[in-house]
């Protein structure tokens, strides 16, 4: 499983009227990249920015039938964590499940039929327990 002590990278799309149309998340560790191909990015394709930030872990987890495999979880956390972190950071907004002080973006480039906004997530403070379904309800 990857470690939790690296930076992150986040490339965002929006539409020209500020949807999601895609985001590409890299996490890198001491060996290698790894990437997200979670299906959060189709799973919010077309989203508001605010629809996103109010997602839950657990709800995404069941939706992209990530079922007990820890390691898609761990790295759809980490990918849903960096994009709120990053969406927060662009609206200059608080949330209270983000934490603000880990993004940076490093670029924001708007044309008349895009935005591409380009991040450096830091790594989060906390990651959630990763428990089965049966355990999670009780």
């Amino acid at each position: 499983m990857p470690c939790s002590d690296s930076s992150s990278g986040l490339n965002i799309r929006l539409s020209a009227d500020e949807r999601l149309d895609s985001f590409q998340f890299a996490k890198i560790t001491c060996s290698s990249e790894i990437g997200g191909n979670t299906g959060l990015s189709a799973f919010c394709k077309g989203k508001s920015l605010e629809a996103i930030l109010d997602l839950d872990f657990y709800m995404l987890r069941t939706a992209l039938n990530l079922g007990s495999d820890e390691e898609r979880q761990f790295v759809m956390y980490l990918e849903l964590d960096a994009l709120k972190a990053g969406i927060a950071q662009y609206l200059g907004v608080e949330h209270p499940s983000v934490d603000p002080l880990r993004c940076q973006i490093s670029s924001i480039e708007h044309t008349g039929e895009f935005i591409d906004i380009a991040e450096v997530i830091l790594p989060p403070k906390e990651l959630p327990k990763i428990l089965p379904c049966s355990l999670k309800d009780r």
